[in-house]
């Protein structure tokens, strides 16, 4: 491709420009964002301890600042997933299974905020299954890249383990 189209590399450079600039204001928001969501946190946490003790008994409390710390966790993780460093040779596997762990984070967030008192049998099923296909992706992408690895160790030789060591 790059033979047959006059200006690819000169357009590629152009692309690979405006990629790292998207990727540096994406990274910027979602720093803020995640600052912001920690602030969050850390006076949820302290409003928590101060008008319920160091034992709070509220499940609905205790639910609301664990969706909150997800929410954090998710930000996080979708910042690490575009600083993947674009010369890497897998950099699409990793993008992958960022976006695949993100996925589940969110659901698993659904599921620890989700009042069973008001849930449809149908959203909590639909959930189940996201979960079930996130985790199943997850599980043949990270299957594929440990093959991966696994074919670029060599094995160990039968013969050093075999033999006592010399002595000179």
């Amino acid at each position: 491709m790059k033979n047959t189209f006059p200006g690819f590399i000169g357009l590629a450079r152009l692309f690979d420009i405006f990629e790292g600039g998207a990727m540096l204001i994406l990274s910027l928001c979602i720093t803020i964002v995640a600052c912001l969501g920690l602030l969050h946190v850390v006076v949820a946490v302290v409003k928590l301890v101060l008008h319920a003790g160091l034992q709070p008994t509220d499940p609905a409390i205790l639910q609301e600042v664990f969706g909150l710390f997800f929410i954090v966790l998710i930000a996080l993780e979708f910042r690490h997933s575009i600083l993947v460093l674009p010369g890497s040779e897998s950099q699409g596997m990793i993008r992958m299974r960022s976006v695949l762990l993100i996925g589940m984070m969110a659901a698993v967030r659904k599921f620890i905020v989700l009042d069973l008192n008001g849930v449809n049998v149908r959203e909590l099923l639909a959930l189940s299954a996201a979960v079930l296909s996130l985790s199943a992706a997850y599980w043949l992408v990270r299957g594929k890249a440990m093959a991966r690895v696994d074919a670029t160790i060599p094995p160990p030789s039968q013969t050093s383990q075999d033999t006592p060591p010399q002595k000179n």
